[in-house]
């Protein structure tokens, strides 16, 4: 592998590139900081493999001796998958801005990714987790009407946080929330998130809200979900909540935000819920991503059948020694 030349014209064009390709994603895909930062982490590990190389001398072959390399060392299928992923849109948006002549991306392939099934939680296990928020304290109903709209609504963290108060239509029980994409969408909440976002906001939003004098409340924060110093509660600030909450209700396995969101769909298709339905409540741009809930609930079901098929051998083994030992 060349040196690495941090000063080299090779190296100081695709610093250049980079720039603008980060700001084209982050204007018109309208893409997260935390998203643009892997792909600046990892367009960046490319660049030092190519040492002087110029971007415009990358062909086919350049690139699978970068892939090997990768497996050489080690890199989860994953993590090289996220890297190919990386550099394919890299390569199309220089050959979209007439950089490149040709896309040295095209007919690459990146390992196969192991696709694994969605974890979630029991009816149960969220009863337990929503009943554990301490309902007596404001930051308490907070954490108990956050707990029931992430799992009533499905919602990502983002979205959660994300709610203003004005989002609200709780007569109409909806929200408007922005998803991936600054995409906007109406879901539907459940009565029990209702009541719970009633009473927060009745009985522990006012005592959050930290009142300035030049601004009207609805105004200065309209936030929907404020932290103890009356600003917008962040998205770490509720993974601790989720976390802090499941281990007050005894549940003893990692317990995040998106685990809400795969039990709530989980349990709408278990209920019977049109694939469709639960896409569109998601706000999944592809069915395909909505599809794999479809194997979960299939797979949960063969193990109910197939405990209950254990349960019978075992009282058929019981009564067989019970005969015997008459």
């Amino acid at each position: 592998m060349p040196a690495t030349t941090e000063t080299s014209p090779a190296r100081i064009d695709a610093e250049r590139l980079l720039d603008r390709y980060l700001a084209w994603q982050g204007a018109e895909r309208s893409l997260s900081g935390y998203t643009l930062r892997n792909y600046s982490t990892d367009l960046r590990d490319f660049f030092e493999f190519l040492g002087d190389r110029s971007l415009p001398s990358v062909d086919k072959l350049l690139i699978r001796a970068y892939m090997s390399g990768l497996v050489e060392s080690g890199l989860a299928p994953a993590s090289i998958a996220r890297r190919v992923s990386a550099l394919r849109t890299f390569f199309r948006y220089l050959r979209s801005e007439g950089v490149l002549e040709s896309d040295p991306m095209l007919g690459v392939r990146g390992p196969r990714r192991e696709r694994r099934l969605p974890n979630f939680l029991t009816q149960e296990q969220i009863d337990t987790l929503i009943a554990s928020a301490d309902a007596e304290t404001p930051q308490g109903l907070r954490n108990r009407a956050i707990l029931e709209l992430l799992y009533a609504a499905g919602l990502r963290v983002s979205e959660v946080v994300g709610v203003d108060v004005d989002d609200l239509d709780l007569d109409d029980r909806t929200a408007r929330v922005l998803g991936k994409g600054s995409k906007e969408r109406l879901v539907v909440i459940g009565r029990p998130a209702v009541r719970a976002i009633e009473r927060y906001l009745k009985d522990a939003r006012p005592r959050l809200v930290k009142p300035q004098p030049d601004a009207t409340l609805s105004m200065s924060k309209p936030a929907l979900f404020l932290n103890r110093d009356g600003g917008r509660l962040s998205q770490r600030a509720v993974q601790l909540i989720v976390r802090k909450c499941a281990l007050a209700a005894g549940i003893e396995r990692s317990v995040h935000p998106h685990l809400l969101r795969h039990t709530f769909a989980t349990h709408l298709l278990e209920g019977g819920a049109e694939l469709r339905v639960v896409q569109t409540l998601l706000g999944h741009a592809d069915v395909n991503t909505t599809q794999i809930y479809m194997h979960v609930t299939d797979s949960a079901k063969r193990k109910a059948i197939e405990e209950s098929l254990d349960g019978i051998a075992r009282i058929e083994e019981e009564r067989r020694k019970s005969r015997e030992r008459r």
